[in-house]
């Protein structure tokens, strides 16, 4: 399975971006899905969907992100509004064979984009 995320740049305090993730090969089987970012030292997960088509967000992101799939499960979108610099980070595809997002998340999804820049100016 390969994920390559693209869709990511550069705008100003209160704009939008659309990130997309191509996924390929064996997608049919995948569970748990997301996108991720950097916090210290480790990827966090910020939108996620299990293999339910359920949908959870963190916090900081939650009413301005919007994650969705496309053609089945090889095309993951996430829709961010109202960024805010600290939204400024290094965004990862994600996703697992886990439908299960709690496991997935805790054990660290097995297959990563290779993260796309987002940088938000003030």
């Amino acid at each position: 399975v390969q994920l390559l995320e693209s869709g990511g740049g550069s705008v100003e305090s209160g704009g939008s971006l659309r990130l997309a993730c191509a996924i390929s090969g064996y997608s049919d089987n995948l569970g748990c899905m997301g996108w991720f970012r950097q916090e210290s030292e480790k990827r966090e997960a910020i939108a996620l969907v299990d293999g339910d088509g359920r949908v959870s967000y963190a916090d900081a992101v939650r009413g301005r992100f919007t994650i969705s799939q496309e053609n089945g499960k090889t095309s993951l979108y996430l829709q961010m509004n109202s960024l805010k610099p600290e939204d400024s980070n290094t965004y990862y595809c994600a996703a697992d064979d886990d439908v299960n997002c709690v496991r997935s998340v805790v054990r660290g999804p097995k297959y990563w984009g290779q993260g796309a820049q987002v940088a938000v100016s003030s």
